[in-house]
């Protein structure tokens, strides 16, 4: 979908709760109540009414809209901005096109969506062949702070990166590559082995071939997956084994300080939220706002 179909397809308030409700029904609607996933729409009250316990869930309930006094088209206009592309967009632009007279309302509506980008990312694992390792993005800090340089300093956020990989060969020259799928980047608060371990059971098949470097802090990796692969960290296996996991570091840094002025550290993961999410689905074309329209009516209840 483009900006033009998106004019002809959602014109009104109105076509945008419509299509809102159609997203949410193939979602599933839970209740709030009792857990019930059996619900029928009460179209004068414009609410799913629970089969079992009667509980009443509105529009927005649930979503990742719920409790925003925004209107439903301001929502669909700012998924689409964000879904057309193809890097990212900042508030004040945004504002600018949506018309809107603050930027605060804005700024957090972008955010639920980035959370919603995170939260849908998250409900996969990733699987097969996994390169594993960390990055550091720079963070906004205090000017009037004195801060520590180098690797460690206050100013750098520690970041894990994960890509999924599939083995390829080429049938002409019989060499063997590896082309990536999915990505995932988590802000860690250590480098610990008791917070990689975490993270490693939370992200990765119980079956993947995980490749990294010899870091002590991936000790208890192999405890977890079917294998543990591990290389002494240089160059080269910065432009082989690991290779789209630096990929992506650069190429997300390149993202962030191309659009982004400075970005405080507890919104890092947002960010990077919306950056996994679309180069994920890099390949859905004008199909990127649909799933994101189903990401944003999910129910966490």
């Amino acid at each position: 979908m483009n900006l033009l179909h998106f004019i002809e397809q959602f014109p009104t308030e109105q076509s945008c709760r419509e299509d809102f409700r159609l997203q949410r029904e193939h979602e599933g609607v839970k209740c709030k109540h009792c857990s019930g996933e059996h619900h029928y729409w009460l179209k004068a009250k414009w609410q799913w009414q629970c089969s079992v316990c009667d509980f009443r869930t509105t529009l927005k309930s649930g979503s990742m809209m719920e409790g925003s006094k925004v209107s439903m088209r301001t929502w669909y206009l700012a998924m689409a901005f964000m879904s057309f592309s193809k890097k990212s967009i900042s508030a004040a632009e945004l504002q600018r096109q949506l018309g809107h007279p603050k930027y605060e309302t804005v700024w957090r509506l972008m955010h639920r969506i980035r959370e919603a980008m995170g939260n849908r990312d998250a409900l996969y694992q990733l699987q097969g062949e996994v390169e594993f390792d960390e990055g550091y993005f720079e963070k906004a800090t205090s000017k009037h702070v004195k801060l520590k340089r180098g690797r460690g300093s206050q100013r750098q956020a520690q970041v894990a990166v994960m890509a999924e990989s599939t083995p390829l060969e080429n049938l002409d020259t019989g060499v063997c590559s590896r082309q990536c799928r999915y990505f995932k980047m988590k802000v860690i608060d250590d480098h610990s082995a008791d917070t990689v371990t975490k993270l490693v059971k939370e992200s990765f098949d119980e079956k993947s071939i995980v490749f990294s470097d010899k870091s002590t802090s991936y000790i208890d990796i192999a405890k977890h997956v079917e294998t543990h692969i591990t290389e002494k960290s240089d160059g080269n296996t910065t432009r082989t084994t690991l290779q789209w996991v630096h990929i992506a570091i650069s190429n997300a840094k390149r993202t962030l300080l191309g659009i982004f002025h400075k970005i405080k550290g507890k919104y890092l993961q947002n960010y990077l939220n919306e950056f996994c999410y679309k180069l994920n689905r890099r390949h859905f074309g004008e199909r990127l706002f649909d799933r994101l329209t189903l990401a944003v009516a999910k129910c966490y209840w």
